[in-house]
């Protein structure tokens, strides 16, 4: 077991850029105006959950239901998709009537514990040392917690307009990144990618 500041703080940052939860305040911020309050706790709890499960077991876990990492990520793809509809169109194709109704799917996950993530933990495995990766993941788990608990905060800054602005902007990335999950683990070729 080596522990270095160096592999945690390496692995921090890749963790920290793939999960993006700065970027996914527009997207939380949507789910919170339909749902009601958001589980900040519960999500973080959810996410890190699942991520440690993956770490530890991650192909052996997919592969009990016959299911690779490639259709797991298409899947994502398809939840991420689905919000961006949502937040472009301003429909609501998710009910969010339980309590914490978007607590789980789809902030915990695909938004915080999605495919591309999981997928980076794992392949951190090759680089790093298990212990210096989980204390780089906790670190990170503590920054989602902090970001979810001051969403309100966001929302008083945004303001109403400013919130609808971002919704609709962040709607149309979300899209793009739903398509480029979905065209990178199907194999698919656009004529005109780069």
């Amino acid at each position: 077991m080596n522990f270095s500041i160096i592999e945690i703080l390496a692995a921090f940052m890749v963790l920290f850029a793939i999960i993006d939860i700065f970027g996914s305040v527009p997207i939380i911020l949507d789910i919170k105006t339909k749902a009601g309050e958001v589980g900040s706790g519960k999500a973080t709890l959810v996410a890190f959950v699942i991520f440690i499960a993956f770490f530890f077991a991650g192909d052996p876990l997919l592969g009990l239901f016959g299911v690779d990492i490639s259709s797991f990520a298409i899947a994502g793809s398809i939840v991420i998709m689905l919000l961006g509809i949502e937040m472009v169109l301003g429909i609501e194709l998710f009910k969010h009537d339980s309590p914490g109704g978007g607590t789980i799917v789809p902030i915990a996950f695909p938004l915080i514990a999605g495919a591309g993530s999981i997928t980076t933990l794992l392949s951190l495995k090759a680089e790093y040392e298990t212990v210096n990766i989980l204390i780089a993941l906790t670190l990170n788990m503590l920054l989602v917690y902090m970001v979810l608990r001051m969403t309100s905060t966001f929302e008083r800054v945004l303001g109403p307009a400013g919130l609808h602005i971002i919704r609709k902007m962040f709607g149309i990335i979300l899209l793009a990144i739903a398509v480029k999950l979905f065209i990178t683990n199907t194999g698919i070729v656009l004529p005109n990618a780069r």
